[in-house]
């Protein structure tokens, strides 16, 4: 139901995570037997859990780890590993700077052309050592590094900005046709960002093997605060994956929902998927492993822009190993550690033995969850305990 905001102007209410809350159904069932494997673009995985194509998130090594645990990471065709031969004194000289003097920064070291042979240095290297190699580029950077990446022979290939539709209007004369992209690519192709049924059925339709869901809700991004456009998370998956469900039946064709942006905890990941999403994008939790490149230090895709960066650089610090955070044992309790105990757990609490089943659990709304995480958090601060 629409509410009236003005005269002449209604909106739709819209749920965030910390709004929602899952019901456990008529039965239980032990974690172990929770299975939580998925595909996406033909690649099976054990883990629904993806590492956000960030500088501070992912490089060559943390991608390998990444597979070699059963998840995933998305290497930025666009950041400092392909436009430096050895990133690794940039990225020491960005967890160094002094707030005032990062964003000068960043467009100063990523005004730097990227290099197409860097491009397929990285994407074989991935795969040199047993990683997965998925990358990610803008539409643009697709555009341009398309060939470079078919000729490396990545595995995955994402196309990622902060709104990509199917009906862009440009004074440009070149714009890239997704439709013509996705059918001549060798590997599948997966677009991004979107946050409407009707966006994400238009870019089901270009042949895109899966669509990613939301526009800045992510800790490292600004979008919303800059541009004030994004629907809160809860409701934009749900939405796309109405888009996917419609879609398949006509087609019979399934295209994977991932869910992007905004979640931290394991509790944020299990709440997506119960929402319709098949898996998860995350970037500052894997910002936080001891192997992540960007130092204890996480910043979004668009801070380097030198119109209108869109992105801040946050201190997560540094508290444990990649396989701590992805497979435990957990050291923290906040959520943060064993995202893949902690999806298993919620399986067997509500009684899903798969993802298809923990997307039918039933969801309520609880906006008073919010309050009451906030209650905990300062409590903790003043030392009361739970």
């Amino acid at each position: 139901m629409d509410i009236q905001i003005g005269r002449g102007k209604t909106a739709r209410r819209a749920y965030g995570i910390d709004e929602i809350a899952l019901v456990p159904g008529p039965r239980t069932l032990d974690p172990q037997l929770a299975d939580t494997t998925w595909q996406i673009g033909g690649i099976e995985r054990e883990i629904p859990i993806i590492a956000s194509a960030m500088d501070g998130v992912v490089d060559v090594r943390m991608a390998v780890e990444l597979s070699q645990l059963g998840a995933l990471g998305v290497l930025n065709l666009e950041g400092l590993q392909t436009r430096y031969d050895d990133p690794t004194p940039l990225l020491e000289r960005i967890a160094a700077v002094d707030k005032t003097e990062f964003v000068p920064l960043m467009q100063e070291l990523y005004a730097k052309p990227v290099q197409p042979t860097l491009i397929q240095q990285r994407i074989q290297e991935i795969k040199a050592q047993g990683g997965i190699a998925a990358v990610s580029a803008t539409p643009a950077g697709a555009s341009r590094y398309g060939q470079a990446v078919a000729k490396a022979g990545a595995d995955l290939f994402f196309i990622q900005a902060t709104v990509v539709s199917t009906a862009h209007l440009s004074a440009q004369a070149n714009i890239l046709d997704l439709s013509q992209f996705c059918t001549e690519m060798p590997m599948p192709v997966i677009l991004g960002n979107c946050v409407t049924y009707d966006v994400a059925l238009k870019l089901m339709k270009t042949g895109t093997a899966g669509i990613l869901v939301g526009i800045g809700p992510g800790a490292a991004c600004t979008s919303r605060g800059v541009l004030g456009v994004g629907v809160p998370q809860a409701t934009a998956v749900a939405d796309c994956a109405a888009a996917r469900e419609d879609y398949h039946r006509e087609t019979g064709r399934y295209v994977t929902v991932i869910a992007d942006g905004g979640l931290v905890t394991g509790g944020d990941i299990c709440k997506c998927i119960a929402s319709g999403a098949d898996g998860v994008m995350i970037g500052s939790p894997f910002a936080r492993a001891q192997e992540a490149p960007g130092r204890g230090f996480h910043w979004g895709m668009a801070t380097p822009s030198p119109v209108l960066p869109r992105g801040t650089r946050i201190s997560v610090g540094t508290t444990g190993t990649l396989k701590q955070i992805l497979r435990g044992p957990a050291q923290l309790d906040d959520g943060t550690h064993n995202l893949l105990g902690a999806l298993k757990t919620s399986m067997g609490t509500l009684g899903a033995k798969d993802l298809k089943e923990m997307q039918q659990v039933e969801i309520v709304i609880a906006p008073s969850l919010l309050t009451e995480g906030k209650v905990y958090q300062k409590a903790q601060q003043l030392g009361m305990g739970k």
